[in-house]
């Protein structure tokens, strides 16, 4: 089957050069589809498309059996395998395969994609749901670069002050991770609304941090609180799961994350606890960084409220 779009040299050189440039062999082939599906166009974007839908089938169609199947052809199966970071087709399948049978093994695959439907028991509704995270946080961790998360680290144990700005969903996320700051000793403050988080943006400086959360990194409020903290001279951190998107493009430190959609979860829903996970671990390495101090105050905190805790022995 012929494509039904041209892609030419030009544009293909450059989206491969950008994917290939973020992405390291140890990565995940589904999550490095996934990561790079809204940057792909046309013909490319419907290969990965036909991947993502159906890994297995992929895995074990011939490349013919691939173009006709998505739509293309096999010169755009090569071109798609060089934006995913591999030299052939042969490459492409073994790392779906061997990614697969990974997921196979560790149950990832039950019914991940399929529509919940309202007859369903909750049984089968727990493993979906289950499948799903696991399949995310895998994702997430293949995606994620720990030489960002360590600088990071390295700026938010040295600041005065972080921000943690975010809308909605997002912002419950701040606020957990705003918490967790505060109780090591870190002198955290989230916002989610716009004129509060912008006020308070405008009175940060160099040696302070600004980090941004959204999944899509399309939030308008939580980019302009992130880009008036970047003004100020702030260190900016994006937590988000698309790497070319307006929030990752305006900061200094980019954390990325998966996600898995599932009925009544869509992406930003589903990406909650990937971007836990990512904030739990660099919370930690925050509290490593500065270990006496953290310690310290987390021991004081804990006993702040440990009056509050129902006597044992006592119905609470």
């Amino acid at each position: 089957m012929v494509d039904h779009e041209v892609d030419t040299a030009a544009g293909t050189a450059v989206v491969d050069a950008d994917l290939i440039d973020r992405r390291t062999a140890s990565d995940g082939v589904l999550a490095r589809v996934r990561n790079g599906l809204s940057e792909l166009t046309g013909a490319l974007r419907r290969v990965a498309e036909h991947v993502l839908s159906d890994p297995e089938a992929a895995a074990r169609s011939t490349i013919v059996e691939l173009a006709e199947r998505s739509g293309t052809s096999p010169a755009t199966i090569t071109r798609f395998c060089r934006a995913m970071g591999f030299e052939g087709y042969a490459d492409l399948r073994l790392g779906i395969a061997s990614e697969t049978g990974r997921a196979r093994s560790a149950g990832w695959t039950i019914d991940i994609g399929r529509e919940i439907q309202p007859s369903d028991p909750l049984a089968r509704v727990l493993d979906q749901i289950m499948a799903a995270d696991t399949r995310a946080m895998h994702d997430t961790a293949t995606l994620l670069d720990l030489t960002e998360v360590e600088r990071a680290a390295v700026a938010i144990a040295g600041a005065n002050r972080v921000n943690i700005f975010g809308a909605s969903g997002s912002a419950l996320v701040g606020e957990e991770m705003q918490f967790s700051l505060h109780r090591i000793g870190v002198a955290a403050w989230a916002w989610n609304d716009v004129h509060e988080g912008l006020a308070s943006a405008a009175l940060l400086r160099s040696g302070d941090v600004a980090l941004g959360i959204s999944h899509t990194g399309q939030t308008r409020e939580t980019i302009e609180m992130l880009a008036e903290a970047g003004s100020r001279g702030a260190t900016t951190l994006a937590l988000t799961g698309f790497p070319r998107s307006p929030l990752a493009e305006l900061a200094d430190i980019v954390l990325l994350t998966a996600s898995q959609a599932t009925t009544f979860r869509p992406d930003a829903l589903s990406a909650r606890h990937p971007q836990l996970v990512v904030l739990d671990l660099l919370y930690i390495a925050v509290a490593q960084r500065t270990h006496d101090r953290a310690h310290a105050a987390f021991r004081r905190t804990a006993q702040a409220v440990d009056g509050h805790k129902a006597a044992k022995g006592v119905p609470s």
